[in-house]
């Protein structure tokens, strides 16, 4: 062979394996393999979310359903004692309005979206109905609604139903306006309409007259940094017919630009109609009709702070011209209108969104709002708080580097910025009470100090942000301030902050301009210039025109446009820096600042879409990940790019996220680059090839993941959602070892993590009653995650799946056989087992565990097995085992035999908290497995004493009941003598409680009794109180057996 050839032929082969390595990499890798990956939510109930109403069952009063504006929908039927969710897995998570059947309370009307217009509102995908109380939904319409204000059930005919629909808010068209239903929900038809702009915000019927209603229209739109809370098309509309026909009222009202309006009938008298309308300076106000709304008055100025938050009325049904308004701070009205004065709400949170009466008691009433549902029995001087409704809606999350066990924090929606533990010790699980607020108001970003977990940079809405001493609880304000004559810093609602992976005292954080400080936020200097696009929002059309400054509510409680919202430091390389706007561009910098490149055209993306989330990848510094959102423009596409040349080229990777699913956050695996993590407005996905396609937690509900953090140090994903508190996925690593090759083995068994071993605690005590909250633990112990290819079935398992098969496809089924049957009545259930060894090859435990083909999860309680019922199907844990080496591997029982199935995986045990030394651990193991198997001993002593006690007894009726010649005196001795042995151990039985403390001496069994009580949660070597019990309780053993065994020989 000749150099030429030789050449060629390395050259083809250095070609083609070059060409299948780059195969390879783009390798599409799908599996459903971890869709059901547990995932743990830990609340918490601390503080509550936004409720958006709730109503009660009028045959019984206890049954409360509640709506949430961003956590789903949530039942009770014990007054709130306990909850369940009863729409999580739905087509929406944010609902505005619930109804319930006047004739039947099995009837259940939903309407999705929230009936505000806030900036962090979500939408709706239109109707559902329950005819079961809420077990079951059905999708009955109205899907491009988007939000559903209010729905009236026609008390005459339970099928007529109304729908008011304010419509899309981020655009024009949808299913907007008043709709309604003659036939239960099955067609609809739109009976008030006024544009594609304009829905509907409020209707109301007249309980003594249904054919009479009145409807409220409401304009509006927002955008990202803009909002119109109002315009020309708003009013106040009336129907005679049901709803046939309308007319516009206008004798009194306002003219002009009209906000949102509130209206409701009074219960007393309903030719008395209220109204609480947004309106211009001098129009605004509550307006009051005593003539069925052909006319009004206006009885005063009162108008609620933000019209886009609040405008709903409830008039009270036991004095005629009391309304409640609610509003940020929520007021009452005792005269029609013309005065009113603030409700007391000590101990109470604000931001009110709805109130609800009892009528049988004028000293109650019940007001939901921001923080949750809040009752007051004795006429608002005090307020009971529902604790335990885990429906916290989170902007941020962050994580530290404690010891044992890593805090997250969380910034809320109008609920403080807080931290608690990711677990705890204690057998009740994380409690309301571990959770600790780091500051108040809306909260934002919570950044720790990796190297001191006492150091927290903790935020505000607006950048207020605050440095904060967990340690001894010393806050200090270090936000930037602009120079003199410099003009205000734009600051995001939810302004961004990172501490730099290469130096902990260096800070980033950013407004319009990215600022660093070197001192941990005490000094800070601009290191860029003006990053957005800087555009004057009110110069931009909304709704096909540029507003003039009057109008209604213009901008009012918007975020500023043109402001830095994403922000992110390699740690590859110190000062690569990236940032992120709301109007659509990516910044570069490669030397701290001195130099921006600018990046504004992305495959795929809006020009100006919102940029939700940077990161730099951690094992390429050319690998950078930007999302985006465009959804205040009503696109909710998902958009996620990538570039892999530092911004030469982007390319889209949110190939199979659904249409309608925006992202919000992304995360990269620290190990394996190819495993990404992102949240979106409807749950979270992972990917096991760098986003060439994802697959869904199926375990989280529907439910926006905000924010995502990768606790590197465990292995846990940890997840912000808007509505239903922070999620946690217990040590993913299993992800890392897919592979396609796994799910064609017979068995595989993934790496096993190292684990803290404890005595778990319980400081509470156990009767806490069942409104007492937690959330849960991991269970305790070392996780252990396999994989089965197939399902391992019993015979009769395996004959009954083949019959259901053939009976689904109409093909004859084969009757088994007398011995077939017996053969199946005979077989002993297969099992897998996670079987535990010592390091040399003793096992210390077999774990019964899941046999279905699939992913699996299980826990070791990191016990052996006891002696005291090693007989029975599932045995008792046993003692804990010494710190030390472990191993585990995977086995199968079938057919009388024990087949291996995997090679074993070690890991290692390591005490947490305890002051013993291995060699105490190992004395104390060494005594607990003396000391169980002397229980063990004793029980079956006992029971053979008993078995014995049994046959004399047998005897001696035999005698008795024949007359036969058996010496009754002899029998009674011998068992009087089995009887004496028994009560060594088991004491006399006719002693009273006090007289076991009167003189008598312990029984054997009440000895080892409480010495098992005494053992079971210390990692302490035994006193030697413990050991003399051990010895005396042996001694007797020992005795005993020994007379037992000559009693029985005679």
């Amino acid at each position: 062979m000749n150099k030429y050839t030789l050449s060629i032929i390395i050259f083809l082969s250095f070609f083609f394996n070059e060409t299948l390595s780059q195969r390879k990499l783009s390798e599409t890798i799908k599996t459903s393999l971890f869709d059901n990956i547990p995932v743990r939510n830990i609340g918490p109930a601390k503080v509550s979310g936004r409720i958006t109403k709730v109503i009660k069952d009028y045959t019984n009063t206890s049954t409360w359903y509640v709506t949430t504006a961003s956590g789903n929908v949530w039942k009770t039927v014990n007054s709130g004692t306990t909850w369940s969710p009863i729409f999580e897995n739905y087509g929406s998570y944010s609902i505005g309005t619930i109804s319930i059947d006047p004739k039947n309370p099995n009837i259940l009307w939903l309407g999705t979206g929230e009936n505000n217009s806030q900036r962090s509102v979500g939408f709706g995908d239109g109707i559902y109905k329950s005819v079961d109380a809420g077990t079951t939904w059905i999708h009955m319409g109205l899907k491009t609604s988007e939000h559903i204000a209010k729905i009236i059930i026609d008390p005459e005919n339970t099928d007529n139903i109304y729908v008011a629909a304010q419509g899309p808010l981020w655009r024009s068209g949808g299913e907007r306006g008043l709709y309604n239903s003659s036939d239960g929900g099955n067609t609809w038809k739109r009976i008030l309409h006024v544009s594609d702009d304009t829905g509907i915000s409020d209707v109301v019927m007249d309980h003594n007259d249904h054919n009479t209603m009145y409807a409220s229209t409401y304009q509006r739109r927002r955008h990202f940094g803009i909002l119109v809370a109002g315009g020309p098309e708003g009013g106040i509309f009336k129907s005679t017919d049901r709803g046939k026909t309308w007319k516009k009222l206008n004798k009194g009202l306002p003219s002009g630009d009209i906000g949102r309006i509130g209206l409701a009938i009074s219960p007393q008298k309903s030719n008395v109609i209220y109204a609480l309308i947004t309106a211009k300076e001098k129009t605004k106000g509550f307006y009051r009709s005593d003539d069925h709304g052909e006319t009004w008055i206006k009885m005063s100025d009162y108008q609620v702070v933000d019209s886009q938050y609040y405008v709903e009325i409830f008039p009270d049904p036991h004095q005629f011209d009391k309304v409640y308004s609610v509003d940020m701070r929520s007021y009452v009205t005792e005269d029609g209108g013309k005065t009113f004065s603030r409700i007391p709400e000590n101990k109470k949170h604000v931001d009110s969104h709805d109130v609800l009466f009892d009528p049988e008691d004028p000293d109650y009433i019940m007001i939901s709002c921001d923080g949750g549902i809040y009752e007051s029995f004795d006429k608002m001087k005090t307020w009971r708080f529902i604790d335990n409704l885990p429906i916290i809606q989170l902007y941020r999350v962050g994580i530290d580097n404690q010891k044992p066990f890593y805090n997250v924090y969380g910034g809320t929606q109008d609920n403080d910025s807080f931290g608690g533990p990711s677990r705890t010790k204690n057998r009740s699980g994380i409690r309301n009470s571990d959770w600790f607020v780091t500051t108040g108001g809306d909260g934002f970003q919570v950044r720790v100090d990796p190297s001191d977990p006492n150091i927290l940079y903790t935020m505000s809405q607006y950048a207020g942000i605050m440095r904060y001493d967990k340690s001894n609880g010393e806050k200090i304000g270090i936000q930037p301030q602009p120079d003199e004559g410099e003009a205000a810093l734009r600051w995001n609602w939810d302004s961004p902050l990172i501490i730099s992976p290469h130096n902990t005292n260096r800070l980033y954080f950013a407004a319009n301009f990215l600022f660093q400080s070197d001192d941990r936020g005490d000094t800070w200097r601009k290191i860029s210039p003006e990053l957005t696009r800087d555009e004057d929002r009110n110069k931009i059309k909304v709704m096909g025109k540029v507003w003039s400054v009057d109008a209604i509510f213009k901008n009012v409680f918007t975020s500023p446009l043109g402001t830095i919202v994403a922000l992110d430091e390699s740690r590859l390389q110190k000062g690569f820096l990236v940032v992120g706007t709301d109007d659509g561009l990516v910044r570069l910098s490669r030397d701290n600042g001195v130099s921006w490149e600018k990046h504004e055209d992305f495959p795929g993306v809006p020009k100006k879409a919102y940029v939700t989330d940077v990161i730099t990848s951690k094992h390429d510094i050319n690998t950078i990940y930007v999302s985006f959102n465009y959804h205040k423009y009503g696109d909710f596409s998902p958009y996620l790019v990538v570039t892999k040349d530092g911004g030469k080229t982007w390319k889209s990777i949110s190939t199979n996220i659904p249409s309608n699913n925006f992202i919000w956050t992304v995360v990269e695996d620290h190990i394996n680059p190819k495993i990404l993590f992102v949240g979106t407005e409807f749950g979270m996905y992972f990917s096991l090839d760098g986003g060439i396609s994802w697959s869904e937690f199926e375990e989280v509900p529907t439910i926006p993941i905000r924010d995502l953090e990768i606790h590197e140090g465990e292995d846990d994903l940890v997840a912000a959602s808007f509505g239903r508190g922070f999620y946690i996925v217990d040590d993913y690593s299993p992800l890392r070892e897919y592979s396609k090759s796994i799910e064609n083995k017979t068995a595989h068994l993934f790496s096993v993590k190292s684990a803290s071993q404890y005595i778990v605690a319980a400081p509470e005590k156990s009767a806490t009653g069942h409104n007492f909250f937690t959330s849960p633990n991991p269970p305790f112990g070392i996780k252990l995650s396999y994989f089965l290819g197939e399902n391992v079935l019993s015979k009769y398992e395996r004959r009954q799946e083949i019959e259901n098969t053939k009976f689904r496809r109409g093909e004859t089924i084969d009757y088994p056989t007398a011995l077939n049957l017996e053969d199946e009545a005979k077989e002993k259930l297969p099992k897998i087992y996670l079987t535990i060894t010592d390091m040399d090859g003793k096992i210390v435990r077999r774990i019964n565990s899941g046999r279905g083909k699939g992913y699996h999860e299980n826990y070791w309680d990191l016990r052996t097995f006891s002696m005291r019922n090693i007989e029975d199907e599932e045995s008792f844990s046993g003692p804990l085992v010494p710190p030390g080496k472990y191993s585990v591997h995977l086995e199968k029982f079938e057919n009388n035999t024990i087949e291996k199935l995997t090679e074993k995986q070690t890991f290692r045990i390591n005490q947490v908290g305890s002051k013993s030394s291995q060699e105490d651990r190992l004395v104390l193991y060494e005594f607990q497995l003396k000391f169980d198997k002397l229980i063990a001993d004793v029980n079956k002593l006992v029971d053979n004493i008993n078995k014995s006690i049994d046959d004399v007894d047998s005897d001696i009726n035999k005698s008795l009941n024949s007359l036969s010649n058996l010496d009754l005196e002899m029998l009674n001795k011998k068992r009087g003598d089995f009887m004496d042995l028994k009560m060594i151990f088991t004491g006399t039985r006719n002693l009273n409680y006090a007289d076991v403390f009167s003189g008598s001496p312990p029984s054997v069994q009440r000895r080892l009794g409480n010495m098992s009580w005494e053992l079971s949660n210390t990692t302490s070597k035994p006193t030697n109180t413990h050991i003399k019990t051990y010895n005396i309780s042996k001694n007797k053993y020992d005795q005993v057996i020994s007379k037992f065994e000559s009693l029985k020989a005679n």
